[in-house]
């Protein structure tokens, strides 16, 4: 006869990480759009890089500046609460499943700083 050990305890599906890197991808795209004008030029000049090559970017993100910030902390927030949840899931796993890869979560928390950090300069400097 053979016993079934696992009666009661569902197993969970493993965590996916393309919706976290998705919208934190998404949010660093409209944070560097909004940054693009005032504050990436001032931040690669001051570490003495050329910021030539944003004038374009500028040129085509200031008209919508306010918006491509609203959109970048959307989807940051939207991608932090991914993480958060992905975390959660991961706490409450089975163990020995394997419940998410610690390298992706890594990723995704760094774009999510730089994302952060793009949309405070991107206020400060707007």
């Amino acid at each position: 006869m053979i016993e079934n050990t696992n009666i009661g305890a569902p197993e969970r599906a493993p965590a996916r990480d393309t919706g976290a890197l998705l919208l934190a991808a998404g949010g660093v795209a409209a944070a560097f759009g909004a940054a693009s004008c005032c504050a990436l030029p001032l931040l690669l000049g001051a570490l003495g890089l050329g910021s030539a090559w944003l004038v374009t970017v500028a040129w085509f993100a200031a008209p919508h500046r306010i918006a491509l910030l609203a959109v970048a902390i959307a989807c940051l927030a939207s991608g932090g609460g991914v993480l958060l949840w992905r975390r959660y899931r991961t706490a409450a796993c089975v163990p020995g499943a394997a419940c998410g890869r610690p390298a992706i979560t890594a990723l995704v928390t760094g774009v999510l700083s730089l994302g952060a950090v793009l949309v405070v300069l991107g206020f400060l400097y707007a």
